[in-house]
């Protein structure tokens, strides 16, 4: 008896073994920090999505001095978070950034002033100081000036650019007439700031015809050639966008787990809440996350209008995405 019920553990123990050595290990590096912006990542995590696909999956939060081409440039991740216009002009310079999926279908950013400066209209922004995002996130905002034909060098018939941290303490001190926001995170900032939505004027990049894709899903285009890795992303983007409908379905739950996994303790439920009711309003809720192709054309052709002294790409790229990871999922 006591045999046999040593052979049973044993059997377990195998099959424990083999059960743990299934989970593949994948590393996603998010393009900020552990926030509702990336609730669907966490919460595939949380509720045993990516478990369930045969993943171990490490999300690796960004910040201010991480940029996802550079982390997986040097091999530190197998699939990053990034907008795509950072990543078409990473691929120009020689990182080859392929997109596999595009969860995100609406553009957030906004370009938010103060209404009492007397901008209405995009006319008014000329000979103003407006705050801008650097590290990849200024290249939307270059492509609107171009189009606008307004010089971002400070020139009396352009723009003064101030290089805005990841605040908008520039807005809140008055020491520019306008700040990037999110309509999901800054916008709220200034809010709680003090301003009132009245003394506001808000552009948001959808409207004035300059949005871009942003939060899509890159990986390097020579790993697509290992077809076990193009199995392991199929299952990954598959578990990512469970995660992202149960998500939009349950959003204070959501912000719940985002907060579990915020190890900086800056990040409050209120806050989290409010982030993800927005995220919702972006998200596709397509199946699979699929990139459609319209969207990408619209892109491009968004970042080649740019020109100007600072364009973001120069040629139209080729192979920068690919359906070959979705239509793998089973």
């Amino acid at each position: 008896m006591k045999r046999w019920l040593g052979a049973l553990v044993a059997l377990a123990l195998v099959g424990g073994a083999t059960a743990v050595h299934a989970q593949e290990r994948v590393t996603l590096q998010l393009k900020w920090v552990t926030q509702a912006q990336f609730a669907g990542y966490y919460a595939a995590q949380a509720r045993g999505f990516y478990r369930q696909a045969g993943l171990d999956v490490r999300i690796n939060p960004g910040g201010p001095d991480i940029a996802p081409p550079q982390v997986i440039a040097g091999n530190r991740a197998d699939v990053v978070v990034e907008w795509m216009p950072a990543a078409l002009a990473s691929r120009e310079r020689g990182v080859p950034l392929v997109n596999i999926a595009q969860p995100f279908k609406r553009s957030g950013l906004m370009l938010t002033c103060r209404a009492e400066t007397g901008i209405r209209t995009p006319a008014d922004l000329r000979g103003r100081t407006l705050g801008v995002w650097f590290s990849g996130n200024e290249y939307p905002f270059l492509a609107w000036m171009s189009r606008l034909g307004y010089r971002t060098d400070g020139s009396p018939q352009g723009v003064r650019v101030l290089r805005q941290g990841f605040n908008v303490d520039p807005l809140l001190q008055r020491q520019a007439d306008c700040v990037s926001t999110m309509t999901y995170n800054e916008y709220w900032q200034v809010i709680d700031g003090g301003f009132r939505p009245e003394q506001l004027t808000v552009f948001r990049y959808e409207e004035q015809g300059v949005s871009t894709l942003e939060d899509g899903l890159y990986v390097l285009e020579g790993r697509l050639n290992d077809a076990a890795f193009v199995a392991r992303m199929a299952r990954f983007v598959r578990a990512s966008m469970q995660g992202w409908d149960w998500a939009r379905q349950n959003p204070d739950a959501a912000a719940a787990i985002v907060l579990d996994n915020d190890a900086s303790g800056a990040q409050t439920e209120a806050h989290q809440r409010r982030m993800m009711g927005e995220i919702a309003r972006l998200l596709d809720t397509s199946a699979d996350g699929r990139l459609d192709p319209a969207d990408y054309e619209r892109t491009v052709q968004t970042l080649l209008s740019s020109g100007g002294e600072n364009p973001v790409i120069t040629r139209a790229p080729t192979g920068a995405w690919t359906h070959r990871v979705v239509d793998a999922i089973r």
